[in-house]
């Protein structure tokens, strides 16, 4: 894909991702059906995952890569039915969340908030300058960061995305190291 073009449908995917990130907080309907979706436990797994795609796209500077691979982790949120049932630990854990993002925006929480947004910058940033020690660091301490946020903000309930949280850990540092190992041996 010729580089302008490339940039073109990336700022298209940004620009949707805005879009919809505005429309997921300011819409009550929407907001709490993708938050019923976001009670299935399958979201919490995928969505780590595509930290390998946006990694990856980096690494090779395609901006519609990076921007579509972005658009899909916020957007997964919703692509899984209504479970049946959900773990109390779950329900308490994404009430929690939901009372998060709907309550109150104080300078402090702005702050906090402003880690995600700087996370996938850094990310970005070490893959685009193919720099694999900061990139595994910057996956390795947003992972850490996110469980301590989730434990110290929602108690015990934060406990919920342990297990979510080491699996996508554990898939992106293999699938990144692999990635990198088979292009060192092909370069």
């Amino acid at each position: 894909m010729k580089k302008k073009i490339d940039f073109i449908v990336g700022m298209l995917f940004a620009a949707a991702t805005i879009l919809f990130i505005v429309i997921f907080l300011s819409d009550d309907a929407f907001f709490n059906w993708a938050f019923e979706r976001h009670h299935n436990v399958l979201s919490w797994y995928i969505r780590p995952l595509f930290i390998i795609p946006m990694v990856i796209f980096a690494y090779r500077k395609s901006f519609t890569g990076i921007f579509a691979s972005i658009f899909a982790l916020f957007t997964s949120m919703f692509w899984f039915p209504v479970p049946a049932k959900s773990s109390p630990k779950v329900l308490e854990f994404l009430a929690f969340e939901m009372e998060y993002l709907k309550g109150v925006w104080t300078a402090p929480k702005i702050v906090i908030s402003l880690a995600v947004p700087l996370f996938f910058f850094m990310l970005l940033m070490a893959a685009w300058k193919r720099n694999l020690k900061w990139l595994l660091g910057i996956i390795i301490g947003a992972a850490a960061l996110k469980l301590i946020w989730s434990v110290v903000f929602s108690g015990e309930a934060g406990l919920s995305i342990l297990i979510p949280a080491l699996f996508g850990l554990i898939v992106c540092i293999g699938g990144l190291s692999y990635f990198f190992r088979k292009r060192r041996t092909r370069d």
